[in-house]
């Protein structure tokens, strides 16, 4: 009986003979697909794996390109209870002796008691309140006419400039508070009525029904050697580019307040700019890199591409930037140089404080000029190759393409090789059925032969 399910009589396995040659005629195809996969999976890693390199690079330079990055000022006070500075990038260093006469406070006064409390009804009328030139109006009636109701209409009121209202409950009764939100003598408060609240009247010709607790004042100060009045304890527009924030009065006391250069930022900057390019280093010395040892090469060595991007940063590296100035010129002169080993850049600490103390502005040229700034230049070439269109981008759209076609080709090999398979299928199963029909042949022949008179089988 035929092993093949196949109807026939011959002893032929079919479905295992064509499963074998199918294998063998498939071998060499999938063979080939799987090292043009592995080849393509391979330079795909490596060209996002130099994507993300140059990208974080990039960010790194971001910090340097320009030579505002350079600009920040740090201030010291020999007596921050007294006076402490704050410093932009229009600040001269320098150091500057103050003097603190005084501080600009806001006006605070207190009504006559009332003795029978907050419930007292004042009168009823119309109380204006002002604060300097601006002005507001509140209207007391019954049954809104007690002091907490007056209390309630002033720091309610929406027009309000700054006025707030308050009720101590002291032996002798109820006071109304009010204190002025804004320092400054110009900033006084009065307060003005109609109809029957004379009792909360205060002007500068009445001030009989308070009393002034605090003043409204300007801030005295001396600012090398000059005398400066302000509104407020904070002195924006004295020193140019330098904000001074008085914290207490001491007459007679000198505060010295110092701006200098922000060396300790600039550093962190640098040393970052540093350690970001040695990624990148690293990055690419593993794509393009060969180990004699292993005989190995990286994905991507003597790829043309990963060749321009290493000697286009290692010149910009290397170039003098004439607008530095004669003594900070190359990156060499502030300390940072390039291992003749593996090309990863190290910095001599000693040598870029001394180039910081002795020429910042140099420095932050160095690095952040428009046109010629090493972290400027550097930047401006890593978002040319990280364009779209650009040689890295269309390599990666081309891989790309080269995956869906291998995908492509694997469902070609499955169709060709299932057409493959329904061939033999059908060559072998007519084979099986004409060895079936022979067998039968040769039986039948046999059995008519034998019983032939006088016919021997043997």
């Amino acid at each position: 009986m035929a092993t093949s399910g196949v109807v026939g009589g011959s002893t032929i396995d079919v479905n295992s003979l064509v499963s074998q040659l199918v294998a063998a005629e498939r071998k060499p195809l999938d063979d080939q697909l799987a090292r043009a996969v592995s080849k393509n999976t391979l330079q795909v890693s490596a060209t996002s794996a130099l994507l993300g390199a140059l990208s974080s690079f990039q960010s790194a330079l971001n910090s340097l390109k320009t030579t505002n990055v350079f600009s920040g000022r740090s201030t010291t006070s020999t007596n921050k209870d007294v006076v402490t500075a704050t410093a932009t990038a229009n600040a001269a260093p320098g150091r500057y002796d103050i003097q603190v006469e005084r501080l600009a406070s806001s006006q605070q006064i207190s009504s006559t008691a009332f003795p029978a409390g907050a419930t007292t009804v004042v009168g009823s009328g119309t109380l204006t309140l002002s604060l300097g030139g601006t002005s507001f109006s509140i209207n007391v009636a019954d049954p809104a006419n007690t002091l907490a109701d007056i209390r309630y209409a002033i720091n309610s009121a929406s027009d309000n400039p700054g006025i707030s209202a308050a009720i101590i409950n002291a032996a002798d009764g109820a006071h109304l508070v009010l204190t002025s939100t804004k320092t400054g003598a110009s900033n006084a408060i009065q307060v003005t009525q109609t109809g029957t609240l004379s009792a909360l009247e205060y002007t500068s010709d009445n001030q009989a029904n308070y009393t002034q607790l605090r003043p409204a004042q300007d801030a005295q100060a001396t600012v090398a050697g000059f005398a400066v009045t302000s509104e407020t304890n904070t002195l924006a527009s004295v020193i140019d580019g330098v904000t001074l924030n008085l914290a207490s009065a001491s007459p007679g006391t000198t505060v010295s307040v110092e701006v200098v250069y922000d060396k300790a930022a600039a550093k962190d900057k640098i040393n970052a700019f540093v350690t970001a390019y040695n990624s990148l280093r690293s990055m690419m010395t593993r794509l393009g890199g060969y180990d004699a040892a292993s005989k190995t090469g990286g994905p991507m060595l003597g790829d043309s591409i990963l060749s321009s991007i290493d000697a286009e940063i290692r010149r910009t590296l290397s170039s003098p930037v004439n607008e530095a100035g004669a003594n900070v010129q190359t990156l060499a002169a502030i300390g940072i140089t390039s291992s003749a080993k593996d090309g990863t850049l190290s910095i001599d600490a000693s040598k870029l404080d001394a180039a910081l103390a002795n020429d910042f502005d140099g420095v932050a040229r160095l690095f952040g000029n428009p046109e010629t700034g090493v972290a400027a230049k550097l930047h401006a070439q890593i978002t040319d190759r990280l364009a779209d269109g650009a040689a890295i981008d269309t390599r990666n759209k081309n891989l790309q393409a080269e995956q869906r076609a291998l995908t492509k080709k694997k469902d070609d090999i499955d169709v060709r090789m299932a057409i493959v398979k329904q061939t033999y299928m059908k060559q072998f199963t007519r084979l099986d059925t004409l060895l079936s029909s022979l067998s039968s042949t040769s039986a039948y022949l046999s059995q008519q032969l034998d019983s032939l008179p006088g016919w021997s089988s043997k």
